[in-house]
């Protein structure tokens, strides 16, 4: 009797915790997607390499939402990255000007961007 009921709660807390990845995971990219298109709507510009651990990092973070950054890879199109003044990898750049040179994950380019980044899981 104890063992069946043993299973029982297993069951249940398993189905739970199924049906709550599946209603989490789904918002969780539709933020992303959200935060990623509203850097590049502010005419927010990654440019990288794609050799560069630091970029790939940047690229992760965002998950299959990256598609919705604006991204320069640079050693495919040099003369974009000499005009916008890129020294090295990744560099993000604002349309008013501003410069974020290195790593800066998602919380940072959140701040600075003043596109909301909630609901998102951190990835890792």
């Amino acid at each position: 009797m104890k063992q069946g009921y043993t299973l029982a709660v297993i069951a249940v807390v398993i189905a739970l915790t199924a049906i709550w990845w599946r209603m989490d995971a789904p918002r969780s990219d539709q933020a992303l997607d959200a935060f990623a298109k509203c850097l590049t709507q502010k005419g927010i510009v990654m440019y990288g390499a794609d050799w560069c651990g630091h970029c790939q990092n940047e690229k992760s973070a965002f998950g299959s939402s990256f598609r919705f950054v604006n991204y320069i890879e640079c050693p495919k199109e040099p003369e974009r990255c000499l005009a916008a003044g890129i020294n090295g990898y990744p560099t993000w750049t604002f349309s008013d000007g501003r410069k974020l040179e290195g790593e800066q994950g998602l919380e940072k380019l959140a701040e600075e961007s003043d596109c909301l980044l909630e609901n998102i899981k951190a990835r890792k």
